[in-house]
């Protein structure tokens, strides 16, 4: 053989050895995430943080699919389609409807979810301690706390009787729930209800255009995916018609919003990183637990408070966990 083949021979086969070596290379897993609104409200990073916990990292040794439905929430059917048509090892998802979009399409794929109300009573798992089936994941308490998070607006704003409430109609589990947890509180305490209804940017400017005399009192916000992407809009209507808010994720507070109360929600989407991690390492997700938020945020936005003209009680600055100014 001449010197000239044998180097072309030598360099054509070492071009070719690291193709048929990540040929032979198993593939890395694939993740879908799939969430009825956008990525501002799923907090990536955390999610991200929680696989690391447990020894993986996008890119490296997994690979993440993400699906956003930008708050139309009749798109997530297909989306869910599309993670299955990728044929990933784990589904995440964010909420009861993108929980029972990815459920209906199967009944093999693991799912972990994140939902703010009792994944039993929604008919997500079996029970807690032990879920069954293939959906396993973390309930973050958003319903339940309604009552707590009246309690802590009235203390703010001690003369409100009249309490509106804002919900999302289009995600009607959210909503059934959160009307019947406030709605009882609230006769509890003797208060009035009105609801406002806003699934889009025009019918939340629509729901503050009321007359003086039918302004409430305060403004009790429910969680929801739409509402979260849209909480600037929602804090500057509520300024601008000077109501007092109520909120359940830490992000309106940041923003402007006067308050909120509710569970970490960086620390709920870590917790369903390392679950989504454990499953990947070959745990059944009718043996893993449904977890409970045990870790609260009071988030106070001091300069909010001042332009309301509230004072804001001893006993609130003394438990918050954080006072913006």
């Amino acid at each position: 053989m001449k010197r000239r083949e044998f180097i072309t021979l030598l360099g054509g086969a070492a071009a070719a050895w690291p193709l048929g070596a990540r040929a032979q290379q198993p593939s890395m897993p694939v993740i879908g995430i799939l969430h009825p609104s956008s990525a501002d409200a799923y907090r990536p990073r955390a999610f991200r943080q929680g696989l690391k916990d447990v020894g993986f990292i996008e890119g490296e040794n997994v690979a993440i699919e993400y699906r956003w439905a930008d708050n139309q929430i009749d798109r997530l059917p297909a989306l869910a389609t599309e993670l299955m048509k990728r044929r990933v090892a784990v589904i995440a998802t964010g909420g009861p409807s993108a929980t029972f979009a990815a459920k209906a399409e199967t009944t093999t794929i693991p799912i972990v979810f994140l939902v703010g109300e009792d994944p039993v009573r929604l008919g997500l798992v079996a029970s807690l301690a032990r879920p069954g089936g293939s959906l396993t994941g973390i309930n973050f308490l958003a319903v339940e706390l309604a009552s707590k998070r009246l309690e802590l607006l009235r203390e703010l704003v001690p003369r409100a009787t009249r309490i509106a409430v804002l919900v999302n109609p289009a995600n009607t589990t959210t909503t059934e729930a959160t009307l019947r947890d406030v709605g009882a509180a609230a006769r509890a305490k003797g208060l009035q209800i009105r609801v406002l209804n806003a699934s889009t940017i025009r019918e939340m400017d629509d729901a503050f255009a009321m007359p003086t005399s039918e302004r409430p009192d305060a403004l009790f916000v429910a969680n929801d995916p739409f509402l979260i992407d849209r909480r600037v809009q929602l804090a500057q209507l509520a300024a601008h018609h000077s109501i007092p808010a109520a909120h359940q994720d830490r992000l309106y507070a940041e923003v402007g919003g006067l308050m909120s109360y509710g569970p970490s929600l960086g620390d709920a989407y870590r917790q369903v990183g390392m679950y989504t991690g454990r499953i990947l390492k070959g745990a059944r997700p009718a043996d893993l637990p449904v977890v409970q938020s045990s870790k609260f945020e009071l988030v106070i936005n001091g300069s909010t408070a001042r332009m309301l003209r509230l004072t804001v009680p001893p006993s609130l600055l003394a438990t918050a966990d954080e006072v913006i100014e």
